[in-house]
């Protein structure tokens, strides 16, 4: 991931942010856990998981950057150094975080990685925020943080995990009711945003994994692998294609736009949440509703 602050300047910030005996972050409740989220996708399940309980911040939430580019700041740095909680995804997708965390060293705080805990690594694909069985092992793996830290409020905590699954249920019954409709038909994807979601639904995801791989790492794919895709789309072999709302390419539009011509319709995916005020779950079912909207199209 480009652009990440040096870890000796990140010190050094620090230095001299923490020695001027700034006062704790404003509007932070008296006794609530401070929480850093590297994007917000996590925090807004740590928000609804904490409650009244936590004050969850995310850092990557802008809907028209590319989380993969983010650059974090001198703010990020303070923020990281206050708190008591910090969550990251991992496998390289947020790598300015783990160097905020190391730039930083605090004894009282506890990190959350999201790749360690699934046992994924650098190379693997980080979108794990759309496994809808990855999201429940992160909520639960939150929900342990919490009452880790905080462990008189530990009843609290396992009543917002529990309303959480409730919350969570048109999302999971969505990606049942597409399962048991589409299973099996062929569809692309311009990246590898959509790989577990695809396969939570039962869809055939048939674009070359070079493709796909390549175009989420801002690479330009191998040509052998344009080709088959480009074939695969002329020759009308998927039904519906995905594409990643917040990463254009000159190779997607093309081929967008060569799906456009064979009558073959296209739906968006984000990498944070769209709109940034919405709820994780609401922002899914959005996502997934206009997905099956696509497959009945042409089914």
């Amino acid at each position: 991931m480009s652009g990440a602050i040096n870890g000796a300047v990140v010190f050094g910030l620090l230095v001299l942010t923490l020695a001027c005996g700034s006062p704790a972050p404003n509007g932070l409740p008296p006794g609530a856990i401070s929480v850093i989220a590297g994007e917000n996708f996590w925090g807004s399940i740590a928000l609804q998981l904490g409650g009244s309980h936590v004050s969850v911040q995310s850092v990557v939430s802008d809907p028209n950057a590319d989380p993969h580019e983010y650059e974090s700041s001198a703010n990020d740095a303070r923020a990281f150094a206050e708190a008591k909680l910090v969550i990251l995804n991992g496998a390289g997708y947020d790598d300015w975080g783990k160097k905020l965390l190391d730039a930083s060293p605090a004894s009282g705080r506890h990190v959350l990685t999201v790749a360690a805990l699934l046992g994924k690594k650098v190379g693997d694909n980080p979108h794990f925020w759309y496994s809808p069985d990855y999201v429940a092992r992160v909520a639960d793996a939150i929900t342990a943080q919490y009452r880790s830290i905080d462990s008189r409020d530990a009843g609290y905590f396992d009543q917002r995990r529990a309303e959480f699954a409730t919350a969570l249920r048109p999302y999971t019954d969505e990606i049942a009711r597409i399962k048991l409709k589409y299973a099996g038909t062929p569809v692309g994807a311009t990246e590898s945003i959509f790989v577990y979601l695809a396969a939570a639904l039962g869809l055939n995801l048939t674009t070359p994994t070079e493709f796909m791989d390549a175009v989420a790492e801002g690479n330009d794919p191998p040509a052998a692998a344009v080709v088959e895709f480009q074939n695969q789309i002329s020759a009308n072999q998927i039904n519906v294609l995905v594409f990643n709302v917040q990463t254009t390419t000159a190779v997607t539009t093309n081929m967008k736009t060569l799906a456009a011509a064979r009558h073959i319709p296209s739906t968006g995916l984000s990498e944070t949440v769209l709109p940034e005020n919405v709820k994780f779950q609401d922002w899914q079912l959005r996502q997934l509703t206009s997905l099956e909207a696509a497959l009945s199209s042409t089914s």
